[in-house]
């Protein structure tokens, strides 16, 4: 879906349009940051002909319109991401390399992601969910490598809360200028991502040296 007819959806059917995007944005590549940013925009009042309707209700106050954009962009942003996680639970890594295609789920983005969990463990599914660029690619992986479902349900919950409220409260703050957010999104990604890197990195350190300082101290010999 192009740039101006995904933002032209969302103007039209409003929670619906965000619900429905946030829903298949959890498994596939469907533009979720421009979505959830366009949304707060549409629930500051920037757009004269673009409104907050709730079961035929137009929401008048702003911040509550906010607050059901963030909102209908979380449910739909969980639901897609455990369908996700049901696919890759019980179709497995055979099924997503046979069929992976249809979901943009490529034998390279498999091993990354696979690489993604080793490296961070469990902090892989809120950091992944809330990170733009990769997070279309954290649910379905997460089911492959086995994490509980009790687990990665609150985890893709948090992740995806941080994504929904935090894009879309700029998109609010920006208003009609709401662009100039996303296009900079790309760029915040990959610095998020190489922020985790870093923490990663320094927390293994840290775990092996304490792990050393406890094997000295457990043998007076050494």
């Amino acid at each position: 879906m192009a740039l101006a007819s995904l933002t032209s959806f969302v103007g039209d059917h409003g929670i619906y349009a965000v619900f429905g995007l946030m829903v298949a944005a959890a498994v596939v590549p469907a533009a979720s940051e421009l979505v959830m940013v366009y949304a707060g925009a549409v629930a500051s009042g920037a757009f004269a002909s673009a409104h907050v309707i709730l079961f035929g209700h137009r929401i008048h106050t702003h911040g509550w319109a906010y607050v059901t954009m963030a909102l209908a962009g979380l449910a739909g942003n969980v639901i897609g991401s455990l369908l996700g996680w049901t696919v890759g639970f019980y179709g497995g890594r055979r099924f997503l390399e046979r069929f992976g295609r249809f979901l943009h789920v490529s034998r390279a983005r498999l091993d990354r992601a696979e690489d993604w969990f080793d490296r961070f463990g469990p902090v892989a599914v809120p950091l992944g969910l809330a990170t733009p660029v990769v997070r279309s690619f954290v649910a379905i992986p997460a089911g492959i490598f086995r994490v509980p479902l009790a687990r990665f349900a609150p985890l893709a919950i948090g992740g995806c809360a941080v994504f929904c409220f935090g894009l879309a409260a700029g998109g609010w703050a920006l208003g009609s200028s709401y662009n100039s957010l996303h296009s900079a999104l790309q760029y915040v990604g990959l610095g998020i991502v190489a922020a985790g890197v870093v923490l990663a990195a320094a927390l293994i350190v840290r775990l092996r040296r304490s792990s050393r300082l406890a094997r000295r101290a457990d043998d007076p010999a050494r």
